[in-house]
C-alpha cells in the first residue's frame, strides 16, 4: 500500500483540518530493567525448555500503527492501525 508522506485530516488540537506529516512507528528496544523483561530472564536461565507454549495460529499479516504530526500545531496523534503486507510511504 503507498499512502502520501503528506495529508490533510482532522487535528483535535487546533479543532480544524490541517496539512498532517504521516511517520510510521518504529518498535524501540525494549528495556532490560522492566519487571516482565527481569522475570523471563530468570525463568528462561538455566537448563530446561522455553516457558511459554510458541504461539499455533500466526497471522497472514503484520498491523500497521501510523503518527500523524500536525504542521500547524506540531503536535501528533495516532492513528488506528491497520494490517497490510507491503507499506511505503511516498513523496
Amino acid at each position: 500500500m503507498k499512502m502520501p508522506k503528506e495529508k490533510r485530516t482532522y487535528c483535535p488540537s487546533c479543532r480544524k483540518h490541517t496539512v498532517h506529516e504521516v511517520l510510521r512507528v518504529k518498535k524501540h528496544k525494549a528495556s532490560e530493567l522492566k519487571a516482565g523483561q527481569r522475570q523471563f530472564r530468570r525463568v528462561i536461565k538455566g537448563y530446561g525448555g522455553f516457558p511459554r507454549p510458541l504461539p499455533s495460529g500466526s497471522k497472514p499479516t503484520k498491523r500497521i500503527s501510523l503518527i500523524l504530526k500536525c504542521r500547524e500545531c506540531k503536535k501528533a496523534h495516532s492513528v488506528k492501525g491497520f494490517r497490510v503486507k507491503k507499506f511505503e510511504l511516498e513523496a
